[in-house]
């Protein structure tokens, strides 16, 4: 008996060993979030779950780009699409999949670490703001918000939930913006006083269009009321762009303002941030803009809920430590370009290819610089003085990778932790440069505001009768009727501190939105 029973003991301390070092094997691969708040894995993997993921859409990019640095696992997959996100699901066979990110954050919110967001722009903030409520570490794409309200709101929650952030510009990793403020604080162009910026988008149709009246079927793999957030409700639209409808998914949602934000929220967070981050400018203070026409024809009108096809803005800013007085940003989309450097050797590429279609210049007291969306390929003009710049120091560390090590450096920051290591877009910065091209769009907004059509001043029967002829050619003459368009011409004066347009009152709407019920923002 005695003899069994320390058998038995010894059986149990060797299973107890055993089942020590399974446990031990085992341990190695637990997720982050097992251990607890400020612990870190063995592992070192960050879990991600990633909300709008369709093929072709950045979501996907960003999910390949977050698992390409060996640290990251995509543990949940959540989008509203089953067919765009098929693909996707493919890939990740082990990841969970969800359609109401919701249903996701309630279930799953012990069982990741981080979430991927690349919805459309007008749900951007209320997920954010709800992931970073359940204390995890989030990742937006450009543009950070849908509203400038909400851009404030983000950058608060950041600070307060002290959660590690990166909105999707990947160029503000680039090795080009630290070069040029390397050669701006260097002294090699004198004092910035205005640059240009510029993309040939859009790349999808805008400007002029009309939501149809007519409707079609919801596909049944699509969840309509969740794609739509917390935009006002409509039907889905007709699909058969042939007989005036609109393709509004996957893509075409950034021409309408219900769901996106234009050229500008597109592609304003890849081209303006340089500019903001090299010569260190705080808030906008002054916004004008123009636009082209959808048609020639006096008949062609400019909806108010679809984004112009062209636009001209022109940015204020402060003078700020870095400059000398006020600098004037100008923004150009829809093929408007500005004037070729006179700098540039007449064969020289104004804008190489694999520039993104968009740059910027610089133009200072004692030269101009140049560069590429993204801040790619950035060079002195002319192109001789690069020779300058040969054995200049390096000021700013680069990030491991660039452009594309924007992926890399948040996956890192978060397995760190909140204020261990630095990203080159956290919400604090993003929102302000959200926020800027947000203002710029309630100067673009407010010129499409169209007021009743005005008729022209009385006239007397003999001018009335000699002018009948012009009348009849559509109001060519003068003695139509016309839309007004209100913001045109005008300078808006942006007090930030208040949030709002403090001369034209009709586009402050456009600061925050009312939401569709039950949608709203967490944590306000």
């Amino acid at each position: 008996m005695k003899e069994k029973e320390q058998k038995g003991g010894a059986t149990s301390r060797r299973d107890f060993v055993k089942q020590g070092a399974l446990a031990a094997a085992a341990f190695t691969i637990v997720p982050r979030f097992v251990l607890g708040k400020g612990y870190r894995a063995p592992s070192d993997t960050l879990y991600i779950a990633t909300i709008g993921c369709g093929v072709g859409g950045k979501g996907h990019d960003d999910t390949a780009k977050f698992t390409a640095t060996g640290k990251a696992k995509i543990a949940f997959l959540c989008d509203v699409d089953s067919v765009y996100a098929g693909p996707t699901f493919k890939t990740y066979p082990d990841a969970k999949v969800y359609v109401d990110y919701r249903e996701l954050f309630d279930k799953e919110h012990k069982n990741f670490d981080a979430v991927s967001v690349s919805t459309p722009d007008n749900s951007h903030a209320l997920i954010a703001s709800a992931v970073m409520q359940l204390h995890k570490h989030i990742w937006v794409q450009k543009p950070l918000t849908h509203d400038i309200y909400e851009a404030r709101v983000l950058a608060q929650l950041a600070k307060k939930y002290k959660v590690v952030t990166q909105m999707g510009n990947q160029g503000s990793s680039a090795d080009g913006v630290r070069q040029m403020r390397e050669w701006y604080e260097a002294g090699l162009i004198g004092d910035v006083h205005t640059v240009y910026t510029w993309t040939n988008r859009p790349v999808w149709p805008q400007g002029g269009m009309k939501w149809p009246e007519k409707t079609s079927p919801v596909p049944t793999t699509l969840d309509w009321n969740l794609w739509q957030g917390p935009a006002k409700e409509k039907p889905y639209p007709y699909a058969d762009v042939k007989d005036g409808g609109i393709k509004l998914l996957p893509f075409n949602w950034r021409g309408w303002w219900d769901y996106g934000t234009g050229v500008i929220g597109d592609m304003g967070a890849h081209i303006l941030e340089a500019p903001m981050t090299v010569l260190g400018l705080g808030h906008v203070s002054e916004v004008q803009s123009t636009q082209g026409q959808p048609g020639r024809d006096t008949k062609s009108e400019a909806f108010p809920d679809n984004c112009p096809a062209s636009s001209y803005s022109v940015l204020t800013f402060p003078k700020t430590e870095r400059s000398a007085g006020n600098i004037k940003i100008h923004w150009m989309d829809g093929g408007l370009m500005p004037p070729r450097p006179e700098e540039l050797e007449p064969t020289d590429m104004f804008m190489a290819d694999g520039e993104g279609g968009g740059g910027m210049v610089f133009v200072g007291t004692k030269g101009k610089m140049q560069a590429g969306c993204y801040a790619a390929h950035a060079r002195l003009l002319p192109i001789s003085r690069m020779d300058d710049v040969i054995n200049l120091p390096q000021k700013y560390p680069r990030v491991k990778g660039g452009q594309d090590g924007h992926y890399g450096q948040w996956v890192e920051a978060c397995l760190a932790g909140y204020g261990k290591m630095e990203t080159s877009s956290p919400f604090e910065k993003a929102a302000l440069v959200t926020e800027n091209m947000l203002v710029a769009n309630l100067a673009i907004r407010g010129y499409n505001i169209p007021k009743a059509p005005v008729s022209a001043p009385p006239v007397d029967a003999n001018a009335a009768a000699s002018a009948a002829p012009a009348a009849g050619r559509g109001g060519r003459g003068g003695f139509g009727r016309r839309t007004v368009y209100p913001a045109r011409g005008l300078n808006l004066i942006w007090d930030a501190a208040n949030m709002k347009i403090t001369n034209f009152d009709e586009v402050n709407q456009f600061v925050k939105r009312d939401y569709r019920e039950p949608f709203k923002l967490s944590g306000v």
